[in-house]
């Protein structure tokens, strides 16, 4: 399944509300796949600095991802297919 990369800046944001937008992501994830929209949440870095974040979800389309973040209401620039290099 694709990878997809959310694009965001969070001027002014703290790590508790950070962690709360994680946790939403990863249980509306769960919630939506149950209901037959496959998409999971990854993983997120964050840039503190630059308050920038960048959010990777495993999914069928850019179309659920999207979904997925405007219900969860955690704001978004741009979602763009990308490549995870992690290794395994």
């Amino acid at each position: 399944m694709p990878v997809y990369m959310v694009d965001r800046d969070l001027p002014g944001i703290k790590m508790e509300q950070l962690a709360a937008a994680q946790k939403a992501a990863i249980d509306l994830g769960e919630k939506m796949t149950s209901e037959g929209k496959r998409v999971r949440y990854i993983r997120s870095a964050f840039v503190p600095g630059e308050a920038h974040c960048m959010c990777f979800f495993e999914a069928a389309s850019a179309d659920v991802v999207k979904e997925l973040n405007e219900k969860a209401r955690i704001p978004f620039k741009r979602i763009v297919e990308a490549i995870d290099l992690t290794p395994k």
